[in-house]
């Protein structure tokens, strides 16, 4: 089995999934294709996994670097699995862009990433990569899956699932970790043993439509109670989305400081006090970055020094997908899909939806989730519509389509006027220069 791991300067991914690869039975006799475009990242990664390789798995797996373009069709030549993790732009100039262009209109973020303007143009500058890795794979390994870690999620992987030929599916770790987040939080940790969930909507806000304990009573109730009480009493970390639970009925997938910039109503300037209200860290996505490369570059000495690295299982799906598909044993995930089979009834057939799947020998299989609640359904709507029109106007390269992507999203309209909202994109596309297509 052959794996290709696009964009393998992910140091720290690359080392989880691909670690969870070579810890695994069916897996650890493998190819591994690390590529990338950064010479030092890409070594600094080959180093790692070659270590893992060596101390935890007996050297069974072939490691081997792919640096550059030229050499992207070898590195996918034959693959079974093309995970991708690749940040176009990376930090240093584009996130900072992404960030800091708007802040001079007003506009504030959080993460930037998913949705707002940040994920719009993150979108725009990473999909045209995305087409050229479709045609390299349709060429050189057309029975691969392609597994997509990228954001935004679903403009990504609604883009290859639409106008590719590639098999894909979005893969998050946010689904794993809803139910047992809130549940821990408010101090309920004893009913996580055997509970039961039923998650559904959209990448980084799926819903959590149903909860119960092992023997089947309903957790919200007491869900509801709690995080209302939490709300009203303290200052903490996920505000913003039990305020949805209070306001909608239901928790959902992306931490607060995700959803905060995903609707007109948390980041508003002419409510300041709302910041300090739900606890909403502006620039967090900056501050990460910035503590990531930091960390990285201690941990780097750290495995430099003592050469071993430890390696844990980790929630990630990718392994568990690729061992299903060998074995033919089911295992289930929330996937990113089309939403062509109408698998969740009130939301477009051509959106990328988050729902619960089964892998086997077969592929993978979305379940039918039916009809979201009406105003889950409609949060879901706001952040769609941008979605398939920046896929639009990256695939047509017409700005007049940035245009409306922005206009359309809903924390940028609340905040800007047209004017703005149309001078803003314009200093984006500028901004990015050769990191973005031509627009026409």
């Amino acid at each position: 089995m052959k794996i290709t791991f696009m964009g393998a300067g992910s140091t720290v991914f690359a080392k989880n999934l691909l670690g969870d690869v070579m810890t695994n039975e069916v897996l650890r006799e493998c190819e591994i294709a690390l590529y990338d475009i950064d010479a030092q990242r890409l070594e600094d990664s080959n180093i790692v996994l070659t270590s893992i390789n060596e101390h935890t798995n007996e050297n069974r797996a072939v490691i081997k670097t792919y640096l550059g373009v030229e050499n992207r069709k070898e590195a996918l030549r034959g693959a079974d699995f093309v995970i991708n993790a690749i940040q176009v732009g990376g930090y240093d100039p584009c996130t900072i862009i992404d960030f800091e262009v708007p802040k001079k209109y007003g506009l504030r973020q959080t993460i930037a990433d998913t949705l707002g303007i940040g994920g719009i143009m993150r979108a725009l500058r990473t999909i045209p990569v995305l087409e050229d890795f479709a045609r390299d794979i349709e060429e050189v390994c057309p029975d691969a899956w392609f597994l997509n870690y990228t954001n935004p999620m679903a403009m990504l992987t609604g883009y290859m699932l639409r106008y590719t030929g590639v098999k894909t599916v979005g893969l998050c770790h946010s689904v794993q970790a809803c139910s047992q987040t809130i549940l821990k939080d408010l101090g309920m940790e004893d009913k996580l043993e055997g509970r039961v969930d039923k998650i559904a909507g959209i990448n980084h806000m799926a819903w959590l439509l149903e909860i119960r304990d092992k023997d089947g009573n309903d957790l919200y109730p007491e869900i509801r109670r709690r995080a209302a009480e939490k709300n009203a009493n303290e200052k903490h970390h996920d505000m913003v989305r039990y305020e949805y639970i209070k306001r909608f009925g239901y928790y959902c997938t992306e931490s607060s400081e995700h959803n905060a910039e995903y609707n007109p109503l948390f980041i508003k300037s002419k409510y300041p006090e709302l910041i300090e209200r739900y606890n909403i860290p502006l620039d967090e996505y900056i501050r990460r970055c910035i503590d990531q490369i930091k960390r990285w570059d201690e941990q780097k000495k750290l495995i430099e020094a003592e050469g071993k690295i430890p390696v844990k299982p980790t929630h990630e799906y990718a392994s568990g997908i690729m061992e299903a598909m060998i074995t033919n044993k089911p295992f289930t995930l929330g996937g990113n899909i089309l939403n062509n089979g109408g698998v969740i009834e009130n939301l477009p057939r051509e959106a990328c939806v988050e729902v619960p799947c089964v892998v086997n020998g077969n592929g993978i299989t979305p379940c039918y989730m039916g009809k979201l609640p009406v105003a889950l359904a409609a949060m879901n709507m706001t952040n769609i519509n941008p979605q398939l029109i920046t896929i639009e106007a990256a695939r047509t390269r017409k700005r007049d389509m940035i245009y409306q992507a922005a206009m359309l999203e809903p924390h940028t309209a609340a905040e800007l006027s047209i004017d703005d909202i149309v001078s803003m994109v314009d200093d984006l596309i500028e901004a990015h220069g050769d990191w973005l297509p031509k627009f026409n």
